[in-house]
């Protein structure tokens, strides 16, 4: 997809706005990738030459940061994408079983859009949610603590239309994936202050340590489990020795 004069007139002001905000321009790298993702759906040539050309940089550097970021995408995605979390704890709460489901529902492979653009599917290797596992997220946002079939009725949800569908934390309504490229770029959307960012799971920890009186460097809270044979916090555990006289663990 060329880009036109007139998208051109109306991102560089937009690319100047963000180089701006950094005291070395090619730091703005990162962002004018999102802002370009914004615009196109995914990082086309023109994408990746007006990124150079902003920057002073060649089209072989820019190209060689968009293709180690798998946020950055070089096809076309659908206008919601999902991403399904199998890293470790996801993985054994069900995060294999909710993305092989989806695989067969949706008939697509891994970052590939459905037929009609609506959605897309990516494995994922964490959604830095464990607490919550097993996690879901479309455009970046999460919905927690899915099931084979609550995720089937998410995404076909999102391929009627979306309506009414809400994250589980975070902003109180989806963006779509051009809208969540802009926002990544640096130009917020209003939802900042809307929505729960942390749930009971996460706030776990917080809750013992005030019920415990524990502050921040109080040896108490940071010793974790007491007793006897447990040394205190910040003491190396008791060496014995063998008949021969050689230490041991």
């Amino acid at each position: 997809m060329a880009l036109t004069q007139e998208a051109r007139a109306r991102l560089e002001p937009d690319a100047a706005l963000i180089i701006g905000r950094y005291p070395v321009s090619r730091s703005a790298l990162l962002p004018l990738l999102h802002l370009m993702q914004a615009e196109e759906g995914y990082l086309t040539e023109d994408g990746i030459d007006f990124c150079a050309e902003q920057l002073g940089l060649t089209k072989a550097e820019v190209t060689a940061v968009a293709s180690f970021y798998t946020m950055y995408k070089h096809h076309p995605v659908g206008d919601y994408h999902v991403g399904v979390c199998t890293n470790s704890l996801c993985g054994v709460m069900g995060g294999d079983a909710i993305l092989a489901n989806l695989h067969e529902h949706l008939g697509v492979g891994d970052d590939e859009p459905t037929t009609d653009g609506k959605v897309s599917l990516e494995h994922l290797e964490c959604n830095a949610a464990c607490d919550y596992a097993p996690v879901v997220m479309v455009n970046w946002e999460f919905f927690d603590k899915m099931t084979p079939q609550s995720a089937r009725d998410l995404v076909d949800g999102l391929r009627s239309g979306a309506e009414g569908i809400v994250p589980t934390r975070g902003a109180p309504r989806l963006c779509t994936w051009k809208q969540a490229s802009r926002i990544l770029a640096g130009f917020p959307d209003d939802q900042a202050a809307g929505g729960d960012t942390a749930g009971e799971p996460s706030l776990a920890g917080l809750k013992v340590a005030r019920e415990q009186g524990w502050t921040p460097g109080d040896d108490a809270g940071a010793s974790g489990p007491s007793g006897p044979g447990v040394p205190a916090a910040g003491t190396a555990a008791p060496r014995s020795t063998t008949g021969n006289g050689k230490a041991t663990t």
